[in-house]
């Protein structure tokens, strides 16, 4: 008796959850009876664990009396909301609970459709009340009514009348073909342009002196690449840039203006993948300016069409990445083979001042280049771009570097800050200044602008 009621108290370890004492008139169901005769009388172990059920043991002075006491299963808080009836169920009994299915028959592995059998009972309870409360149930497939029909009058002067009639709505209309072809866009567009003011006014009195001005910068910048989606081995990409910066010059006798930026730019490179990311790829660029150019209150000219004129075409590897939400861009690529050619086309230019020799019209060389190019967005509203263009003869070195923050205001307003930073060897130092081989340019505007994007 002692080995067995070792077993029973090694059986009931892993499941007491309370012990407690009960009188002797507490009701119990004996359903079996051990008996023991050296337990404590009044004594109860209850076990938790049971699925959906309680079960005591109540020790007394001759026997154990094991008890089974079902309880019920609580209602799941979102049962007691709205009721929503989303479905129709044919089910074999209209029954609020099925005895086959409700976890309840106490078998050794009832435990493992315990839940499934609870959500099987609450649709058992939500039809059961459908079927007994009709006139609460506000929501029926059913008994929906008819969407409200839609009317037109027309108007026969002649016969005094009014005809009043139905409009018909074709149910199939809106639907989408499944036969219709969707065409593949193989080539991605976007147009940026802008126009930007800036403008001050001096009265002739003020105190500090100065002169009136008004500035005006056009950007127009147009894109065009092939779509990596449909050919992912290939890459394409092609920028074509013109911008125009000209301001009012009140100290200039022969004009009333004055170019300060003048610059019509192409970038195009194209790829044949090589692993991943890279490609093997041939990049062009191409810039000169399209206005003439003169020194104030002269008639000397400094730039003019082709004059200076700059090609560079590079055979190396490129890099490109995109981020997954968009939203940042890379692209950097290397030519270690490099021709890079410079050109004056006017013969009122000096030459010279753009590193050719007197009497040539253009010089050639070889060398290497690079170019980086980044894109990513601040914010909603706020954009950053920067281009790095590196060219180098091994004797002679060129660098470009432009950054420009565009913050956008609303759809057709902007501010722009435009910086850009030159590296160019052959410079030759400027008088009374500090500066010789780098150059520098900074713009901040305001104005209109316009974008479109084929994406």
């Amino acid at each position: 008796m002692k080995t067995l009621l070792l077993v029973i108290s090694l059986f009931c370890a892993v499941t007491v959850s309370a012990v407690e004492p009960v009188g002797s008139d507490s009701a119990v169901v004996a359903v079996d009876s051990i008996p023991v005769g050296t337990l404590s009388s009044g004594t109860v172990l209850v076990d938790t664990l049971a699925v959906n059920r309680i079960k005591t043991w109540t020790f007394t002075a001759d026997s154990i009396v094991i008890r089974d006491v079902v309880t019920p299963i609580n209602l799941p808080s979102s049962f007691f909301g709205t009721v929503v009836y989303d479905r129709y169920v044919l089910i074999d009994s209209v029954d609020m609970m099925d005895a086959k299915r409700s976890g309840l028959d106490g078998g050794p592995l009832s435990w493992t459709y315990r839940w499934q059998d609870i959500e099987e009972n609450m649709r058992r309870v939500k039809q059961r009340y459908m079927i007994d409360n009709p006139d609460k149930v506000k929501y029926n497939v059913a008994m929906l009514p008819e969407p409200p029909k839609e009317f037109h009058a027309v108007v026969d002067p002649a016969k005094s009348t009014i005809a009043v009639g139905e409009i018909s709505v074709d149910k199939n209309e809106g639907q989408v073909d499944a036969a219709v072809e969707i065409k593949k866009r193989n080539w991605l567009h976007s147009f940026d342009g802008s126009l930007h003011f800036s403008q001050a006014y001096i009265s002739p009195n003020w105190y500090q002196g100065g002169n009136n001005n008004l500035n005006m910068i056009a950007n127009a910048v147009y894109n065009i690449k092939l779509n990596q989606a449909f050919h992912p081995n290939l890459l394409f990409d092609t920028t074509v840039q013109y911008k125009l910066a000209m301001n009012s010059a009140p100290d200039d006798s022969l004009r009333n203006y004055s170019i300060s930026e003048d610059l019509f730019q192409v970038n195009s490179k194209f790829g044949i993948r090589a692993a991943n990311r890279w490609f093997y790829s041939l990049a062009l660029t191409f810039k000169t300016q399209l206005l003439n150019s003169y020194k104030s209150n002269t008639n000397d000219m400094t730039a003019a069409f082709l004059s200076p004129g700059e090609l560079n075409v590079g055979v190396g590897m490129t890099y490109n990445f995109e981020s997954p939400k968009k939203n940042l861009t890379f692209d950097a690529s290397v030519s270690p083979l490099s021709y890079n050619v410079k050109m004056c086309t006017d013969s009122r230019l000096d030459e010279t001042a753009f590193g050719i020799e007197e009497g040539h019209r253009s010089v050639s060389q070889i060398g290497s280049s690079a170019e980086c190019k980044f894109w990513c967005k601040l914010a909603w509203n706020i954009t950053y771009t920067s281009r790095l263009f590196v060219f180098s003869d091994y004797e002679y070195v060129q660098g470009d570097w432009e950054n420009t923050v565009d913050f956008s205001i609303n759809r057709y307003l902007s501010t722009q800050i435009y910086v850009h930073l030159r590296y160019d060897s052959s410079t030759a130092r400027l008088d009374d200044t500090s500066w010789h081989r780098w150059q520098l340019k900074e713009i901040l505007s305001f104005g209109v602008s316009y974008k479109f994007s084929s994406i």
